[in-house]
């Protein structure tokens, strides 16, 4: 269940209460009359099915609610009601499966955001692949993954083109290219200071690197893996029951293409920068076409939800 709390113009409480009470979803309405000071109005609450989400937050806004008072939602870890339990039964289909479109536009919106956090991340996670390529260790290759930030953009513009909106396409790709530049000069000057101090004692990167070679050699697995891997993290940003670990966990091979491109540019690896491009590139539109068809998927399955299950709100006239 998720837990609504919205400040409403006293001019417009009854109509939000109406809407609440048309819609199968929702229960447990509370109204305190001009609770809210700043914005002035009414508070009104009420215990929202997660499917009915979408429905809920487009009636407020059709009231204006969202510009002249304000809407939260919030997710409800335990709620012991009778009611609630009803009110999950009437809503079509099954929480899990429902987009919370404005929780996703949130989600891309901070995952586009170019700040100093995403850049340090990014920079951090290619410097750990860039020793992993060095020290051809799976492990760090792994923990490089964990640190990348760049799949909430790469999310950010399979949300643009299902939506059909520009800005988190041209929002999302400056923060991919600024981030994955930064990341890379970083951690290249880092590797030539390392060479020119003997820390990094190879004049090349190994010809055989058997537990880490796949992040320079594209093929057509790699690509899979990437439509996999963008089905999955597009999954866990939208699915009721999803891990928050499993958005974090899908850099796939694109940070650590990025830090093998960064050292074999300082050891003047001639293929392994060619192949890294190519896995980076490889990777990147694999997982922003398996994320855009995931959400496809999903808007269009659940419109379906909507048509065909459809069910009466309680007390609703007749």
């Amino acid at each position: 269940m998720l837990h609504l709390r919205a400040i409403v113009p006293a001019d417009r409480t009854e109509a939000v209460c109406a809407a609440l009470a048309d819609c199968a979803g929702a229960t447990n309405v509370v109204v305190i009359g001009d609770a809210a000071r700043s914005p002035r109005g009414d508070l009104v609450t009420s215990d929202i099915a997660r499917e009915s989400a979408n429905e809920v937050l487009g009636a407020l806004r059709a009231l204006d609610v969202d510009r002249d008072g304000a809407i939260a939602l919030d997710k409800v870890d335990l709620t012991l009601s009778e009611t609630a339990e009803t009110a999950k039964e009437r809503a079509p289909g099954h929480g899990d499966d429902a987009v919370v479109w404005a929780e996703l536009d949130r989600h891309v919106t901070e995952g586009t955001a170019l700040t100093w956090s995403f850049v340090a991340f990014l920079a951090l996670a290619t410097q750990l692949a860039g020793i992993a390529a060095l020290i051809d260790s799976p492990v760090l290759v792994v923990g490089a993954m964990v640190l990348g930030p760049e799949f909430g953009a790469i999310a950010a513009i399979c949300y643009g083109l299902v939506r059909w909106q520009a800005s988190p396409i041209v929002q999302a790709v400056r923060a991919l290219v600024v981030g994955f530049v930064v990341a890379i000069v970083i951690t290249y000057v880092c590797a030539l200071v390392s060479r020119w101090t003997g820390v990094i004692e190879l004049d090349r990167l190994p010809d055989e690197r058997p537990l880490t070679a796949f992040i320079y050699s594209p093929d057509r697995w790699s690509f899979i893996v990437a439509l996999l891997a963008g089905a999955a993290g597009v999954l866990s940003l939208t699915a009721g029951k999803s891990s928050a670990l499993v958005g974090v966990f899908i850099s796939v091979t694109t940070v650590p293409a990025a830090g093998n491109l960064a050292v074999a540019l300082a050891l003047e690896h001639g293929s392994e920068i060619t192949g890294s491009l190519l896995q980076l590139a490889v990777n990147i539109a694999g997982m922003i076409i398996a994320g855009t068809l995931t959400l496809l998927v999903q808007k269009t399955l659940w419109g379906v939800v909507l048509r065909q299950g459809r069910r009466p709100a309680v007390g609703r006239r007749t």
